[in-house]
């Protein structure tokens, strides 16, 4: 049984349906759906992780990064685009009121400005939780901004389409397990850490930064987040075109071990793009065996 962010009718709904078509559990909330993968309630949970637009997913982030270890174990990146509904008969002079999610907020708000100016818009849990919230004709809001599947499903009528400032915008989501031994490297994959310095001072980032670029692993995203413990504390989240069984991944994170406070594996995964990392010379796989043939002839020089 698969979980997702829910409700029925959200991005991570969709998304889900492109590798899933079988029962799956709603959840209201990303913490409560990675709540039910730790106590054995589902399999795995779909939730995102980054928006092209607006970058990390922090309550994501965070839960990933603290608590109970979980593990990455799939990643799916859907194309957004987002729908205005409304209750049937409302018409587009009439929206006063929108309620949305905050990222659907930002990646709409160029639109809802030109089209919409006499429109304030308020930020709510989810697409489709705004969908379901305007369906209600006692619902003091006039139109949500949601995902077309949504609008579909709640019965309202769709008064613009595609309105999403940025067309190429994407969301990328994570589908997570609980811990086990990561797949095999398919050559084009990613891996997910969790990095806490041991303490903030001069250098502290370049110590962490220097572990991956002395060893060839380039960092596909990598963000600051607040530990929660004080003004000034930080763990940093990281996604790196590697997999943690390459040898210039297992060097490197091995390095940030003996370097830094703390280091979380949140697991490797093939790339949903398919897109293989250049790796330089001197960084392949075989470069490592070599220089491992090589050590092993200094200190055993008669074998």
């Amino acid at each position: 049984m698969l979980g997702y962010f829910g409700p029925e009718g959200t991005f991570a709904h969709q998304a889900l349906l492109t590798f899933h078509d079988g029962e799956a559990v709603p959840y209201a909330t990303v913490g409560q759906a990675l709540d039910a993968v730790r106590r054995g309630e589902v399999e795995a949970v779909l939730v995102p992780l980054e928006n092209s637009v607006e970058g990390g997913v922090s309550v994501t982030l965070d839960n990933l990064a603290s608590g109970q270890r979980l593990m990455i174990t799939r990643e799916v990146i859907l194309p957004v685009q987002f729908d205005l509904c409304a209750r049937p008969g409302t018409r587009m002079e009439d929206v006063r009121k929108v309620l949305t999610h905050s990222h659907a907020a930002a990646q709409t708000r160029g639109w809802i400005a030109k089209h919409l100016p006499q429109a304030t818009i308020t930020e709510g849990g989810s697409t489709a939780g705004a969908a379901k919230e305007v369906s209600d004709p006692n619902s003091r809001y006039d139109a949500a901004v949601c995902a077309a599947v949504a609008g579909d499903l709640y019965g309202l009528d769709h008064l613009a389409t595609g309105i999403a400032d940025n067309e190429g915008a994407v969301t990328r989501f994570v589908l997570v397990s609980r811990p086990a031994q990561p797949p095999m490297p398919t050559g084009a994959d990613k891996t997910t850490l969790a990095v806490y310095i041991k303490q903030d001072q001069p250098g502290a980032l370049l110590s962490m930064l220097e572990q991956f670029a002395v060893r060839g692993v380039n960092l596909c995203r990598i963000e600051s987040r607040p530990t929660k413990e004080k003004l000034g504390n930080y763990y940093f989240s990281i996604d790196v075109e590697a997999h943690i069984r390459e040898p210039r991944l297992t060097e490197t994170v091995l390095g940030l071990k003996r370097v830094m406070e703390e280091v979380v594996f949140l697991g490797s995964y093939p790339r949903a793009d398919h897109v293989r990392p250049a790796i330089d010379s001197g960084y392949a796989d075989t470069d490592f065996a070599d220089a491992r043939q090589w050590f092993t002839t200094v200190i055993n020089p008669e074998d």
